[in-house]
């Protein structure tokens, strides 16, 4: 059993949970998850790394409660354990030799940038972090960003915070006015990633993407995280997640993360005659 040192609700719908997780923490590299199950009867998720501290063996996640198992995940309060905690999954970014990078996020996504971001700065990097959201409601995690960052720009579509438009606006500009990336690392929504990576293959800056497509055992086995990349195909869970941004198939993409939306929303609206509710997942 896991046991959750900290608890956070970041807005109505994210929530930041620090888990105590020795083993996991002394290995976790920037870009690596983990896959969760918040009770032995629960479904193995898998979610994003935010930060981790080796020394106290801390491992901190991030994640929208949208679905049946992520809201039972967000019923759970510190001091409480998770049954199984199992990573770090998935390969490490690799960001060695990058001198002067763009990290961008997209909602939820910028909690995966934090650690690629944090990484790259104390390595001596320049870092500027791009973070989009909808609106000033649902920013999340703007101290920790402006931290880990050389320049931190947050954009809202409504414009009701930080900078008005998307992220692909700001990128452009940057480059436009003279940046000289030779690294851009966007993680968030499918379209934000497909946007940046059309933008930046014009300039031919090198771009890294995270996926996050469905995913069930998180080691390979399933199949179920394939992803096309470059015509081929891999397997996000232990290929990736990271891939390059001006290889992936994202309409691909799409249509599978998309297959069992249907689905998802009957275990969501389900109740369990025999356990009581969606708490039993």
């Amino acid at each position: 059993m896991f046991k959750i040192i900290e608890k956070k609700q970041l807005n109505d719908v994210t929530f930041s949970m620090t888990i105590h997780a020795p083993l996991v923490a002394q290995n976790i590299m920037p870009g690596q998850f983990v896959m969760v199950m918040t009770d032995e009867n629960s479904e193995r998720i898998p979610l994003t790394i935010s930060d981790f501290d080796k020394e106290k063996g801390s491992v901190t996640i991030v994640f929208q409660a949208i679905g049946a198992s992520t809201i039972k995940l967000s019923h759970k309060n510190k001091d409480e354990e998770i049954a199984h905690f199992a990573g770090p999954l998935g390969a490490a970014t690799e960001l060695e030799g990058v001198k002067n990078a763009c990290v961008i996020g997209g909602g939820v996504g910028c909690a995966i940038a934090l650690p690629q971001a944090k990484w790259l700065k104390n390595n001596g990097a320049s870092v500027d972090l791009v973070a989009g959201f909808r609106n000033k409601d649902i920013v999340i995690l703007e101290d920790e960003m402006i931290e880990n960052s050389t320049n931190c720009i947050i954009c809202t579509d409504d414009g009701s915070y930080g900078v008005k438009g998307f992220v692909t606006n700001v990128l452009k500009e940057n480059i436009e006015s003279g940046k000289e990336y030779d690294c851009v690392i966007a993680i968030g929504p499918i379209p934000m990633m497909r946007a940046v990576s059309e933008l930046t293959k014009e300039y031919g800056i090198k771009t890294i993407v995270s996926l996050n497509p469905i995913m069930i055992d998180g080691t390979g086995m399933c199949g179920g995280c394939r992803v096309k990349v470059g015509g081929q195909v891999k397997f996000a869970c232990v290929d990736g997640p990271d891939f390059d941004g001006h290889q992936v198939d994202f309409a691909e993409l799409m249509i599978r993360n998309n297959m069992y939306k249907k689905q998802e929303s009957e275990a969501k609206e389900h109740i369990c005659r025999m356990y009581g509710g969606i708490e039993n997942v």
